[in-house]
């Protein structure tokens, strides 16, 4: 499944953009805005953190464990859309029946739908060869996540103009914008395909697998990518972390500041809608700026920017900053949130054989997973000390677990130093492991 020379045409590039697009719309929607405001709901106020983060992790453990296998059978596969196919309308069947049962219920319709979120994106995410090469492809999948905050714009207005209270009718509009603006990925995209499938059992995908990871753990075939995966955990465990609950901080600064629940959400959608505008600019930004320094040095640049925004996102919980300071954190938050998909996904590429892209896709994806998964346990352990055992308010133990969130970026920052995104020749590494074997 290497990439060819031959133009993409642009209703492909088209397509694969617009389902960036789509797939916000459920991200935000439902992950990040509506579903958590379900939650307090369900469980009040001191234990909504606690219980969205395990939800979520237990979602993301699930994805964590197959998301390696899924990675090894689209390699095997004739080819990769018919996966992305299917994840996306179990996706939307599960999101557009949310709210509609009891709490029990519906948190088991959010793990399936965010499970099948979350291989989409990674089947999504193998799909970016077959609309660039290496001379654009940070232009092009900055535009994916440029324009894909537009879908920010449509959860985010809908929660607006329906009111966050009628959840129920929210989560089906968001399953049916979902589906229909991920139609043109489906239709328009149009993979070169396998030339040497193989049948899709388990115990290949297994085996696939295990070779994978011993071929990272006992060669240099790979240079950097292992490092990178690790590096990888820590700057998407605190992105993933804060993006999950930054609705729930948010209302909590705004009570701090005077204002009544109602006035607490519709300033959080608000706050949402200047972080969303701002990370419209960064993809754009980002995604350029990738192109012409590298995908390396650019997110070294966007890991500065986050720990910068989480150290003022951490004063504003502790210190019950003015409201504002939130309208700065997240606007910054967004703009460097645009950059981290921007460079992540051409960093990986240069650091994969194009024959073994669906492969370490599912490794890529894996640690992104796990990250998911120890993120919001993290942040609920966090909470639960600061608030349950030292009787901190709600804001204050959401400030102080910002700060782990910091530490973590730190972390990646000295990882990731080493890491060269040069261009690998794949040829020559081939035959120096096959000499050495």
């Amino acid at each position: 499944m290497a990439a060819s020379s031959t133009p993409v045409p642009r209703c492909a590039i088209a397509g694969w953009v617009l389902y960036d697009l789509a797939n916000t719309v459920f991200s935000m929607g439902v992950v990040s805005l509506v579903f958590p405001l379900w939650v307090r709901g369900q469980v009040g106020e001191t234990r909504a953190d606690a219980v969205y983060g395990v939800i979520t992790g237990l979602s993301m453990g699930a994805i964590f464990v197959v998301s390696p296998l899924l990675g090894a059978w689209t390699d095997r596969a004739r080819r990769r859309m018919p996966f992305l196919v299917v994840s996306t309308l179990l996706c939307v069947a599960a999101t557009a029946l949310l709210a509609r049962a009891g709490f029990g219920v519906t948190a088991a319709l959010f793990v399936l739908a965010n499970i099948c979120y979350q291989a989409g994106l990674q089947f999504y995410d193998s799909l970016l060869p077959e609309v660039s090469d290496e001379s654009n492809r940070g232009k092009i999948g900055g535009i994916g996540v440029g324009v894909g905050y537009f879908g920010s714009y449509l959860a985010v207005g809908a929660s607006l103009f329906l009111g966050s209270e009628d959840q129920p009718r929210l989560f089906a509009l968001y399953a049916a914008a979902f589906a229909l603006l991920a139609v043109p990925c489906f239709v328009f995209v149009r993979e070169r395909g396998n030339p040497a499938p193989r049948p899709l059992t388990l115990g290949g995908a297994v085996a696939a697998v295990r070779e994978t990871l011993a071929t990272l753990r006992t060669t240099r075939r790979f240079p950097g990518l292992a490092r990178f995966l690790i590096g990888r955990v820590f700057y998407t465990d605190a992105i993933n972390t804060v993006i999950s609950f930054m609705t729930l901080f948010t209302v909590n600064v705004a009570l701090a500041n005077g204002r009544d629940r109602a006035a607490a959400s519709r300033q959080a959608q608000f706050i949402m809608l200047a972080a969303i505008t701002c990370a419209v600019a960064g993809g754009f930004f980002w995604g350029r700026l990738t192109d012409r320094l590298g995908p390396k040095r650019t997110l070294t640049l966007v890991l500065g920017c986050w720990m910068a925004f989480f150290a003022l996102a951490a004063a504003t919980g502790i210190f019950a900053l003015p409201l504002a300071a939130m309208y700065v954190v997240a606007c910054g938050a967004g703009f460097s949130l645009g950059g981290v998909w921007s460079a992540d996904r051409p960093y990986m590429l240069r650091l994969t054989p194009p024959e073994r892209v669906g492969e370490f896709y599912g490794l890529y994806g894996m640690v992104g997973r796990f990250s998911a998964i120890t993120g919001p346990f993290l942040w609920a352990a966090i909470l639960h000390l600061t608030v349950d055992r030292l009787g901190l308010t709600p804001l204050r133990g959401q400030g102080i677990a910002v700060l782990s969130l910091l530490g973590l970026t730190f972390v990646s920052y000295v990882i990731l130093r080493p890491v060269s995104d040069a261009p690998r020749d794949w040829a020559r590494l081939a035959r120096e492991h096959a000499d050495a074997a």
